[in-house]
């Protein structure tokens, strides 16, 4: 993983699928700081940022070990914005329309718009398998979140905001020659300096209850995931990427399964099976492709 360059097709999709189960784990990770009600979307958003971006700034020793030898901040004024406001709006269509709904539209609209982007302005090829990998990933997303919750235009309009803000901060860092991690870490230091007005307002200090948490989520969700999903993009098309990512959701359920005990209707165990037939087909394409 020092060498992100000499990075395989094969690897590169792992480290996207890698990427897509961290931030699967993520979701239980912020469900528990959620209960204990000290702390914001905002301030939460602030906090995987910034741990993320020291964790890696320790692990990796950035400067001697990257391939360019230093963070491209020019990436990271752009990419940094784009990460706080897939966050802030993801949120705030929870709020607005509930969990099931505003992930059905931010992720199923993620890949879409990744896919018309990448063919657009990275000549990206959109064939056959691509867009047959789209459609069957948005069904099986649509099976396993069920379509409920409480329509709301202003509920969509922020789901439609974090779906944009993701593609975005996907097609840029596949565009950027620079070094990935030092990507994210100047994404999350560009993130966490937005998010500081808004997290102030609501509670910025977290309890001792919540140190542990949030160490998770800046180091796995945060820092391990977005480290492993920008490094892998240098070897997998963008499309791919979004497509393999929809495995979140699934591994959020099979946490719930387990953990929690949750019990998953026919319906849910059928998206599931389709999310994974799908990320299976990409993988033999790009594969046979390089």
């Amino acid at each position: 993983m020092t060498r992100v360059h000499t990075l395989s097709v094969r690897q590169g999709f792992l480290h996207v699928l890698v990427a897509a189960i961290a931030w699967g784990t993520g979701g239980a990770a912020g469900a528990l700081l959620t209960r204990t009600g000290d702390l914001g979307p905002a301030a939460v958003s602030f906090w995987r940022f910034a741990i993320g971006a020291a964790l890696l700034v320790a692990v990796r020793r950035l400067g001697r070990r990257s391939r360019s030898g230093r963070t491209d901040w020019r990436d990271a004024a752009m990419a940094g914005p784009l990460m706080a406001v897939c966050q802030v709006a993801y949120f705030a269509a929870i709020d607005e329309t509930g969990v099931a709904l505003a992930t059905m539209i931010t992720m199923g609209a993620s890949p879409v718009l990744v896919a018309l982007g990448g063919r657009a302005f990275l000549r990206e090829p959109l064939g056959r398998a691509e867009v047959a990998a789209v459609g069957l990933s948005v069904a099986g997303l649509l099976l396993m979140t069920g379509g409920g919750g409480t329509f709301s235009p202003a509920g969509v309009a922020w789901a439609l905001l974090s779906a944009a803000a993701y593609a975005a901060t996907t097609l840029l860092a596949k565009a950027s020659a620079g070094d990935p991690y030092g990507r994210a870490v100047g994404g999350f230091c560009a993130g966490a300096l937005c998010l500081i007005p808004v997290a102030a307002v609501s509670g910025l200090v977290p309890s001792h209850a919540d140190l542990p948490v949030l160490a998770y989520l800046g180091a796995v969700p945060t820092a391990l995931a977005y480290g492993l999903f920008f490094s892998g993009l240098t070897r997998v098309g963008a499309t791919t990427a979004s497509v393999v990512v929809l495995l979140e959701p699934l591994v959020a359920a099979v946490i719930g399964v387990a953990a929690l005990g949750e019990r998953p209707a026919p319906g849910q165990i059928a998206g599931g099976v389709l999310l994974l037939a799908t990320v299976g087909l990409l993988a033999r394409v790009q594969i046979r492709r390089r």
